[in-house]
């Protein structure tokens, strides 16, 4: 079948090249002329493993093509995917659906055979209500339905989660609509994928509250990092003492600096305007986002006390900035608070990450970059590890502790063992864990 998705960023362009995948004849839509001439020549604008090849290999294919007219991408098309951006409004926290009802607007002018318009953005309850109501106004003779599909994909492991996913959730009252949906992802009922059909609204709703739920778990260890550390305890044992209760899951309880990306930090604020909107009340999503931005400001902090305090002066070294692994993007990364913070203090900052650095130069003036790991680290007074790349797992200690001009490390991330650390002479800070004070 024909599907149109309006939007190439990351959902959309993950989306689409997956439908692909699955046989669909997908034809993906932006405005950005520049942007569609690249993806023509097989140029990915995203860092996500696996991807590249995948949409090459259809785009080869013929299912895959990309177009700025979004005439041709809806004729003959029975779905229609909106994926495009829902950022944080400025001031008030509410998603900005700006583009939300643009697309739908364009739709609804070139629309001429029944399609399922399918809300692929994060988007607060009622969007899809307002969708309808809009493309009603505009053409009141139109046949279509209005569907939500929410995406629930990991940056970083996005193929695999839309291809063997936890579950997918489809909201419409319309069997029409659900009977489209079914045949697009035929492939998933066949692997037995729990396909859940709800209304709307409550499909709408779900996505935020599987955000909000997994950024509280996120914050609720890094609390008990902090309790770990003033009382002497281990937080990797207690959270694998926890996760193993089968009510809890193993999954998200990594202590770290915070968490950051596009969809927690701007999902979590939406959903707290989402209660205030309808009169209700959501206080554990207020603490856990006021609790995440209060401990990534605290993170320079911790650094500034390893060094003694005083970093005027200072040069430290800082692997990773992007704020996850297996991706080159920077929204709300710990380093956007961190490093600043450290420079305002007096530090001198020499940074490296395999992929985030490109766009890391644009938000992070006055940082020095390095051209591998070990250039970061010549005469720095520490190094801080801020994103868990694979390639900072085995570092040569023997190497690092070379280069540095004092053997410090503060690992945000809990990558490395004290003991390991310590065999090696290191002094060594992490999460949630007891301190190796300056080897002897």
């Amino acid at each position: 079948m024909k599907i149109a998705m309006i939007g190439t960023g990351y959902v959309g362009l993950v989306s689409g090249t997956c439908f692909a995948e699955f046989g669909h004849d997908v034809v993906c839509v932006d405005k950005d002329a520049g942007k569609i001439e690249r993806l023509k020549r097989g140029e990915i604008p995203i860092f996500e493993p696996g991807l590249e090849a995948l949409a090459n290999d259809n785009a080869k294919a013929g299912r895959l093509t990309f177009t700025t007219n979004i005439a041709d991408a809806v004729k003959g098309a029975e779905a229609i995917f909106i994926a495009v951006g829902t950022p944080s409004r400025r001031g008030d926290g509410h998603a900005d659906l700006t583009y939300v009802f643009a697309a739908a607007e364009e739709i609804a002018d070139n629309l001429d055979t029944y399609a399922v318009i399918v809300n692929k953005s994060t988007v607060p309850v009622g969007t899809g209500d307002r969708v309808e109501e809009l493309i009603r106004a505009r053409r009141p003779g139109l046949d279509f339905d209005v569907a939500s599909n929410p995406e629930f994909l990991r940056e970083g492991a996005a193929i695999d989660d839309f291809m063997r996913p936890d579950r997918v959730v489809v909201g419409t009252d319309s069997e029409r609509a659900r009977e489209v949906m079914r045949r697009i992802y035929r492939p998933l009922f066949l692997n037995e994928t729990p396909v859940l059909f709800t209304d709307r609204r409550t499909s709408e709703l779900t996505k935020y509250a599987a955000n909000a739920f997994l950024a509280t778990k996120i914050t609720f260890i890094n609390e008990m990092a902090d309790l770990c550390e003033a009382t002497g305890a281990n937080v990797q044992d207690v959270a694998r003492g926890i996760g193993l209760d089968g009510r809890i899951g193993k999954k998200f309880l990594h202590a770290g600096p915070g968490y950051g990306g596009s969809c927690f930090p701007k999902d979590t604020k939406a959903l707290l305007q989402t209660a205030n909107d309808f009169g209700t009340s959501v206080s554990i999503v207020d603490a856990v986002v006021h609790a995440n931005d209060a401990r990534k400001k605290r993170m320079a902090e911790r650094i500034a006390q390893a060094l003694g305090g005083d970093i005027e002066g200072k040069r430290i070294a800082v692997l990773g900035v992007t704020f996850k692994p297996n991706t080159d993007d920077m929204r709300d990364a710990p380093s956007l608070d961190i490093i600043p913070a450290l420079q305002k203090s007096g530090a001198r900052i020499v940074a490296f990450d395999p992929e985030g650095m490109h766009e890391a130069r644009q938000l992070l003036p006055h940082v020095d970059w390095a051209e591998d790991a070990y250039g970061t680290m010549k005469d720095a007074d520490a190094l801080v590890i801020l994103t868990e790349w694979n390639e900072f797992r085995a570092l040569d200690l023997k190497r690092v502790k070379s280069l540095l001009r004092r053997p410090l490390i503060i690992d945000l991330r809990n990558i490395y063992t004290t003991a390991e650390m310590q065999d090696a002479g290191f002094e060594y800070h992490s999460v949630g864990r007891t301190s190796i004070r300056c080897p002897a």
